[in-house]
């Protein structure tokens, strides 16, 4: 290798991608070697410095690539510290000489871009088979396509993940100790691995189809001449929730998903639906006459994201004759195809008394929500479903349907069990956590694991979603609670169902957890 003068000035070794395949491409033509490291080092140790130091050791140049904010799979916590801090720490190493932030959420395109001699990755790479979200795999054929070679590191390792848990918690003292003493009893491979079993079940979700509306206002004043508040619309966003967005949530876990669900004649929304539904999804419609598909809009203040006001766009009388017998018919072929039946039943007039009773029969595992909301709050509740495996409500759902405002929440959910002869029962608590109960297990707590709450729209989709499956796989309640929640602290970080819960952002926050 040949001697390098360096530039000790920080800020000068920080380059847009751009500007660094420049420079490198000039370093190459006077026959220069180029290594490449690449990572999020959300919190730059001495594990992080060996490593840096023994792939300087390859070549003449040493380039670091650095994840992003915003590709930062590891729990809405996460990073610790921004993208400009995590370069600004390691473009002050001497042994580095320069560091641009990725714009990808992998190293594989920035790889083709820069074209280094070698592409270093630490020893916890060994077991290429144990990486989760196989991208290792993938960064290694990019290497090769260039004519690089990858190259794995052996030295003393640290987690930044552990870490930070450890020194810069963003958690209370009660979630860390319940982290801590979870994490002694279940390892990441042991949960993860009721998450790997999605991909051989076969799952059918049936419900209300709706189109979540989000008009963002801004105040513009009084009305001169009422006592209203008026607003100015600046932007508009529209999400596809209900039983849409359960779909789309177990989607990116499991390789076999159905659905059954309504459409309306009038404003069908056929064409926005068809394009934010996964099109792995088998979709099945009964369209409803004399009605449109429902809209839930918002309006919400642009800045402080406060919501003003909803109305519902809807036509919630029950399906008519032939419809309902068409449905019927669609559940008796569908539901014996499935090994998992997830019902969200928001209450809007899709399932008569007749399907819920086929769905009960039929269903091999049956999990069930009956969502209270304003269209029926105290006209539906989780007992008009004589049975399930596995029921998930909210604590207020819980107590409706008991009629018992102030019992006991573990009486009543004993009481809901007993007379539903379900052997598992999961009541969500919003920033209390969740609390399971199960005939073998009891009842189990689990604190809430979210830091950050942009919107609470769609959590309790998201926790059935991901939980419904470990339940019909027999898993620990405590992992249930644990995977559920963490699968909540994620759908509650961003805006309604802006984004479904996608699998290596999961097991990432999951890993990070129990580190």
């Amino acid at each position: 290798m040949k001697a390098i003068r360096r530039d000790r000035d920080t800020s000068k070794k920080i380059k847009s991608l751009e500007e660094l395949s420049e420079i490198l491409a000039e370093l190459r033509e006077n026959n220069l070697t180029v290594v490449q490291c690449h990572g999020v080092f959300d919190l730059l140790h001495i594990g992080h410095i060996r490593h840096f130091e023994e792939a300087r050791k390859l070549a003449d140049i040493m380039v670091v690539t650095v994840t992003p904010d915003v590709f930062v799979d590891k729990g809405p916590h996460r990073p610790a510290f921004v993208q400009e801090l995590r370069a600004e720490a390691i473009a002050a190493l001497d042994c580095i000489d320069y560091v641009a932030v990725n714009k990808w959420p992998t190293a594989t395109e920035t790889i083709k871009l820069l074209q280094p001699n070698y592409y270093v990755k630490g020893s916890d790479y060994n077991d290429k088979e144990g990486d989760i979200t196989g991208g290792i795999k993938k960064e290694e054929e990019a290497i090769s396509s260039v004519k690089g070679k990858l190259v794995l590191t052996d030295n003393i390792t640290f987690s930044s993940s552990g870490l930070i848990n450890e020194h810069i918690p963003v958690f209370s003292d009660d979630v860390k100790i319940y982290l801590e003493k979870f994490s002694s009893q279940y390892d990441s491979v042991e949960v993860l691995k009721y998450l790997e079993g999605y991909k051989d079940l076969r799952i059918l979700v049936i419900g209300e189809t709706i189109i979540d509306e989000y008009q963002y206002c801004d105040a513009i004043g009084k009305s001169s001449k009422e006592p209203t508040l008026a607003m100015k619309v600046t932007a508009t966003e529209r999400f596809a929730g209900g039983i849409l967005a359960v779909g789309n949530h177990v989607s990116n876990f499991s390789d076999n998903v159905g659905l059954i669900s309504y459409l309306g004649m009038e404003k069908s929304q056929e064409e926005f639906v068809n394009k934010h539904v996964n099109p792995a999804i088998n979709t099945e419609f009964v369209y409803k006459q004399l009605s449109p598909t429902i809209v839930k809009r918002r309006f919400v203040e642009s800045y402080t994201a406060f919501k003003l006001l909803e109305i519902y766009e809807m036509n919630d009388q029950p399906l008519q004759e032939d419809k309902e017998q068409e449905l019927c018919s669609i559940l008796n072929n569908e539901i014996p195809n499935y090994d998992v039946v997830i019902v969200v039943d928001y209450g809007h007039g899709f399932l008569s008394p007749n399907a819920i009773k086929i769905i009960c029969e039929k269903s091999s595992f049956l999990a069930i929500n009956a969502q209270s909301n304003a269209a029926n709050l105290g006209f539906h509740t989780i007992s008009k479903y004589p049975t399930a495996d596995y029921i998930c409500v909210t604590e207020n759902e819980l107590k409706l349907d008991a009629r018992d405002k102030e019992g006991d929440v573990k009486y009543v959910i004993k009481q809901l069990s007993d007379k539903m002869d379900c052997s598992h029962v999961m009541v969500t608590r919003s920033r209390l956590g969740c609390l399971s109960y199960s005939d073998k297990e009891g009842f189990i707590e689990t604190p809430a694991l979210a830091d950050h709450v942009v919107d609470r729209i769609g959590a309790g989709d998201a926790f059935l979603s991901l939980t419904a499956p470990c339940v019909a796989q027999n898993a620990p309640m405590e992992i249930v609670g644990f995977i559920g929640n963490t699968a909540g602290a994620n759908a509650v970080a961003t805006v309604g169902n802006r984004n479904p819960i996608k699998r290596n952002s999961l097991l990432r926050h999951i890993n990070s957890l129990l580190k």
